[in-house]
């Protein structure tokens, strides 16, 4: 009974905690990793999105640590994303290799590997947080206990990516219909920059030099990518 009673405790403090600023604050990192996630799976270097999203797995435990005050270890942080995400990265592969297409297929293979990229991000990082908020360090993280938990929070982790993609578009259309009835009001010669494209090109050099200054990519990457978006502008 004095057991039941414990862990009724013990869940009361978690749930009322959940609205904590360390908590808020956790869940901004997990927004912010997702996001980025987001954006690295649009990388069109084969294998290379894989990569820059594991490392962004990894940088988001490792900012989750610093913001539960609790130790983080590289070796057991790249051990569970690589025990928890090993079925999504085998997607990712498949989407990453559909990229290679030319044409649709570079589209529909971003897309398909970003919303993965972004679901298994918000997912590893809701398993985190729970996890740190009941007590666990990365240390007695289980993964093999906490995998069900994972492919939970995936699914739903899809529906929030796919969410930031829409809002993410309109954002862009507005931004679009903005500059399209400013210019109609009166053109500015040489505002090129205003139009859709161009706020894609400027959202997508954004999300390059983040990736950059995270560390994902190095500075010789980020050049090459960056002279590609400059030359599909």
């Amino acid at each position: 009974m004095q057991v039941l009673k414990s862990a009724q405790t013990v869940k009361k403090i978690v749930m009322s905690d959940s609205n904590s600023p360390r908590s808020q604050h956790a869940e901004t990192i997990i927004r912010n990793h997702v996001v980025w996630s987001m954006g690295a799976g649009f990388i069109p270097i084969l294998i290379a999105d894989i990569f820059a999203v594991s490392a962004l797995q990894l940088d988001m435990i490792r900012q989750m640590c610093r913001a539960y005050d609790l130790d983080f270890s590289e070796t057991q942080g790249k051990a569970i994303v690589t025990s928890l995400t090993s079925t999504t990265l085998a997607r990712l592969g498949a989407g990453s290799i559909v990229k290679l297409i030319p044409g649709l297929g570079s589209v529909v293979g971003g897309v398909t590997v970003s919303i993965f990229a972004g679901a298994s991000t918000y997912a590893l990082g809701q398993v985190f947080k729970r996890h740190f908020e009941s007590g666990g360090t990365i240390l007695d993280f289980d993964p093999a206990r906490l995998k069900k938990m994972y492919k939970e929070q995936f699914e739903k982790g899809k529906k929030v990516a796919e969410q930031l993609r829409k809002d993410d578009k309109a954002k862009a259309e507005a931004e679009a219909a903005k500059a399209a009835e400013t210019a109609a009001e009166g053109p500015v010669e040489g505002n090129k920059a205003t139009g859709s494209s161009g706020t894609d090109s400027l959202a997508r050099l954004r999300e390059l030099a983040q990736l950059r200054d995270a560390g994902v990519i190095s500075e010789e990457e980020f050049q090459q990518l960056k002279q590609k978006v400059i030359n599909d502008f």
